[in-house]
């Protein structure tokens, strides 16, 4: 078994939870973004921190990426554990959950 078949993505959402994020999503900035060195390990290790802080991240795929929007998001999203939401234009919003996190700064899905 490679290590590509056993990363997953994380928990599907259904469609009323999605709806919840997007909306939440929308007034956040990108705390990650893949450049022109595409999906190396610190993007991954960017995107797990950033998830570890938030739950709800925003990650910005730059002009100069030679790597697709598609493909980045389900890699990001199967080697962070974490659950794609959306994908508009060179936007990616990634959700996982952390019971870590202080009760009051967790997202509360419907």
């Amino acid at each position: 078994m490679t290590k590509e078949t056993e990363l997953q993505s994380g928990p599907l959402l259904n469609s009323k939870q999605k709806k919840f994020l997007k909306g939440l999503g929308h007034s956040l900035s990108p705390v990650v973004s893949v450049g022109k060195d595409g999906l190396e390990e610190k993007i991954v290790t960017a995107t797990n921190l950033e998830l570890d802080r938030h739950e709800l991240i925003k990650i910005k795929i730059g002009k100069s990426s030679s790597v697709a929007k598609d493909e980045t998001a389900d890699f990001l999203s199967k080697n962070s554990g974490s659950s794609l939401v959306q994908i508009i234009g060179k936007t990616i919003l990634l959700y996982k959950k952390n019971p870590k996190l202080d009760k009051d700064k967790q997202i509360k899905l419907p």
